[in-house]
């Protein structure tokens, strides 16, 4: 009976692991606010469940804050970069369509820009989650996520098929834009962790296992 009441057992160890989930969706979403944030709110939501909620260091709060204001400026940089990209995508496509649907020939470009916003998504997802796990400067950073996507085409597809099934989840419900975020950012930790470790050093391999070790012990 005792155990039932008992903070460390797997019941109440599972519902910190929500509410933690519900906090750190809510912070991502309300540091989002500002649209020209969305880089450094993505890049302190990934490293906050990669540290506090998948590896249990930490507090949400703090872990989020102090990753929003160490990435601040370069991800904003990033961020705008990126908005301005899919700006231009989005409209040559818009005027692609209308092409495709006069029966131009020039209206085929329409599923390359289609393509490409679908290409612009995953590799957002690559750079903010890469901006978390590593530092190094803007240019770099684009370029080695984009690699890194390239690189590893069936995990970037996977990438792809989770941001869809979010966006369909949050469609039908909108409510769930409280939990779905965290819950795509545990699955993203499941196996980008895995990619990511393939071009960390010794050293940080070494870490990383200790840190591994620490969780599970």
């Amino acid at each position: 009976m005792n155990n039932i009441f008992n903070y460390d057992n797997g019941f109440f160890r599972g519902m910190n692991k929500v509410v933690d989930a519900f906090y750190a969706s809510l912070l991502w979403l309300l540091f989002c606010l500002p649209i020209v944030t969305i880089g450094a709110s993505t890049t302190a939501f990934y490293y906050t469940v990669h540290k506090s909620l998948c590896g249990n260091r930490g507090y949400i709060w703090q872990s989020f804050w102090s990753a929003f204001k160490s990435n601040f400026k370069q991800t904003t940089k990033i961020w705008l970069i990126l908005a301005v990209l899919f700006a231009f995508l989005f409209t040559d496509s818009r005027i692609m369509s209308s092409y495709l649907q006069q029966g131009s020939k020039m209206g085929m470009l329409y599923y390359v820009f289609y393509f490409l916003m679908f290409f612009w998504a995953v590799w957002c997802v690559y750079i903010f989650t890469y901006s978390a796990r590593f530092e190094n400067g803007m240019k770099d950073t684009m370029k080695n996520a984009a690699i890194i996507a390239v690189l590893n085409l069936p995990w970037s597809l996977l990438v792809l098929v989770v941001l869809i099934a979010a966006g369909l989840i949050l469609y039908v419900s909108p409510l769930m834009i409280l939990i779905v975020p965290a819950g795509v950012a545990v699955i993203y930790d499941t196996f980008l962790e895995k990619v990511f470790r393939k071009y960390m050093s010794e050293e940080d391999l070494k870490k990383e296992q200790e840190l591994d070790w620490e969780r599970h012990y």
